[in-house]
């Protein structure tokens, strides 16, 4: 059991693991999306014909990369990015890049995710309000709000 514990997050609270939870589960659904079109054409329910190996390895790229954010938020959740030090090789950069920190990038991944659920489900009507459609829903939504109600005990 030791050694399990020892690869989980060593922050106070439970938001870093479930991070990692999240992260984790996101490296299942982009290795899915790249291996069947299935699990990606039941969310897509309403026009599931639209779902091709192309747009599913997409999406699988896009769900990599926020399980490497939210898992990387897991074990760095209290600290700034390296673009806060990053003046000497770029100059130019805003000062509010100084400001943003890993937990930001978590958040907005979030953002993104809740933003395209809704589009797909209200605006492009692609998809239907169903299991795999409420799944992201619940994750997003919940993963914003335990976020931004901790903001100052992980940003402080």
């Amino acid at each position: 059991m030791d050694v399990f514990k020892s690869f989980l997050p060593t922050s106070e609270g439970w938001l870093p693991i479930w991070q990692l939870v999240v992260a984790s589960a996101a490296v299942f659904n982009a290795i899915q999306n790249y291996t069947t079109l299935k699990l990606t054409q039941r969310l897509y329910a309403r026009m599931p014909h639209l779902v091709n190996p192309l747009q599913a390895r997409a999406f699988g790229t896009w769900t990599i990369t926020s399980a490497v954010i939210r898992g990387y938020a897991a074990y760095h959740i209290h600290e700034k990015t390296s673009a806060s030090t990053s003046h000497t090789y770029y100059p130019s950069h805003p000062a509010a890049f100084d400001l943003l920190r890993i937990y930001d990038i978590c958040i907005i991944s979030y953002l993104i995710a809740f933003s395209h659920f809704t589009s797909e489900l209200l605006i492009f009507k692609t998809a239907k309000l169903n299991g795999p459609v409420v799944s992201p829903f619940i994750v997003a939504s919940v993963s914003l709000a335990w976020m931004i109600l901790q903001y100052d005990f992980y940003v402080s």
